[in-house]
């Protein structure tokens, strides 16, 4: 069982600010949630001890660089205990960029990125047929990501039968728009 962590309100802000914008300057963003820079930054180092910081990434617009194809596939292993196995080989292909142990039809789903259809059938032919353990594939072709975004770990759920109130709601207020709810 995973050990309970530590954060408070202020952590989860900050994880929330720097998920949307991870470019964000530390004296800003301290700023924009009322703590300072240097409070900032220790709460960080923090996050980035406990491993739940694990850097930052670039989002990258794959489509501008020629990567066109994005393909998902559900693997069937031959038995459950050859994960960890074909999981390794796996990650030796640069081409596939996430791999899940799921439940239902398939023991394993991979996500895989190409710039055209002949690099996902060397993928799908050439590098994953040949992995012991591999029982067989079905593979889907993504005709368009609709949306990707991030999990919004700051925003708690409202009081049950109730809203929170503005202020609440709206955790993220500078300082005008703070003042406008205490005063008006």
């Amino acid at each position: 069982m995973a050990a309970k962590l530590n954060l408070d309100k202020l952590d989860l802000q900050i994880i929330h600010e720097m998920m949307e914008t991870a470019e964000i300057s530390y004296a800003e963003l301290g700023k924009k949630l009322f703590v300072s820079g240097g409070t900032i930054h220790v709460r960080i180092k923090k996050l980035n001890e406990l491993g739940i910081v694990k850097g930052t990434r670039l989002n990258v617009d794959l489509k501008q660089l020629g990567y066109d194809i994005t393909a998902f596939v559900g693997i069937y292993l031959e038995k459950s205990s050859l994960y960890d196995a074909v999981a390794k080989d796996l990650m030796n292909i640069p081409e596939i960029v996430r791999l899940n142990y799921i439940t239902g039809n398939y023991s394993m789903f991979i996500e895989i990125v190409c710039k055209d259809i002949n690099q996902l059938r060397y993928v799908l032919h050439d590098e994953l047929q040949k992995i012991k353990g591999i029982e067989r594939t079905e593979t889907f072709i993504s005709l368009e990501e609709g949306f990707s975004r991030n999990v919004q770990v700051a925003t708690p759920p409202p009081p049950k039968g109730g809203t929170w109130s503005k202020i609440l709601y709206t955790p993220f207020l500078n300082y005008e728009e703070l003042f406008v709810v205490l005063y008006s």
